[in-house]
């Protein structure tokens, strides 16, 4: 072998071992690709690897990208035949579903209740998402029986919804607040209420880190709650004007 290519050897293993040893680095998802419809995906506003060690960056990729995703691609097909979906508030086709023709109404409850609970989902995490003061610790201090009492609660509403679903903090215009569950992907507009918060308890949501331990993830979720945008949308369901 020449004394070229033993050169060009020692550069090549000598950049490979390099790159294995850079430090892991995960950002947010690229771009969606453009959407073939009214719907759209929203972009994370953190990185994936955001939330470790409670949520694992392959869960929040897989969780986003994947699932998430599946949601609006599903909307956007149906919306081909029926643009109607695409110009209306989702509050109001969810919190009307039986104005919907029976060919797509399951579609639409499943795949817009997936897209309003996802979104709501993403935007109410966070790093260091502080803790809870002003009217939300107030309210949850009036009607949740404090911050230790709440906790435990929610997370054990969480972990008897059997199979699939969500557990919700519901908010109405007169400030006041409740624990909720929901199966499948039902969100509180369904029933003319608002979501202040809620965590998912689709298996998607944790199983690659706690396998069937869904009390475990119920409890170290609460270190990604982003409590300044949980105000603002008490904020606005106080207001009136608190949509998805």
């Amino acid at each position: 072998m020449s004394s070229m290519s033993r050169r060009h050897l020692m550069f090549a293993a000598t950049g490979i071992a390099a790159v294995a040893a850079a430090p892991r680095l995960v950002f947010a998802q690229a771009a969606a690709p453009a959407p073939t419809g009214p719907f759209t995906l929203p972009p994370l506003t953190y990185p994936t690897n955001a939330f470790e060690p409670h949520i694992d960056a392959k869960t929040m990729e897989i969780h986003h990208g994947k699932h998430h995703a599946a949601y609006v691609a599903n909307l956007n097909n149906v919306a081909k035949t029926n643009p109607q979906l695409g110009t209306a508030k989702i509050e109001d086709v969810l919190g009307n579903l039986n104005a919907l023709d029976d060919s797509i109404k399951f579609t639409v409850r499943n795949n817009l209740g997936g897209h309003a609970n996802h979104t709501m989902f993403w935007e109410i995490m966070g790093p260091n998402g502080g803790k809870p003061e002003g009217e939300v610790l107030a309210a949850i201090d009036r009607d949740l029986g404090g911050m230790e009492k709440f906790q435990n609660d929610f997370n054990a509403a969480g972990g008897r919804q059997f199979g699939s679903g969500w557990v919700f903090v519901t908010v109405g215009k007169d400030g006041k607040l409740a624990i909720e569950t929901r199966p499948n992907q039902d969100n509180p507009m369904m029933d003319g209420k608002r979501a202040l918060m809620g965590n998912d308890v689709w298996e998607h949501a944790y199983y690659l880190n706690y396998q069937n331990r869904r009390a475990d993830y119920l409890k170290a979720w609460w270190n990604t709650v982003n409590w300044a945008k949980i105000a603002e949308r008490y904020a606005a369901a106080k207001a009136g004007t608190l949509g998805v």
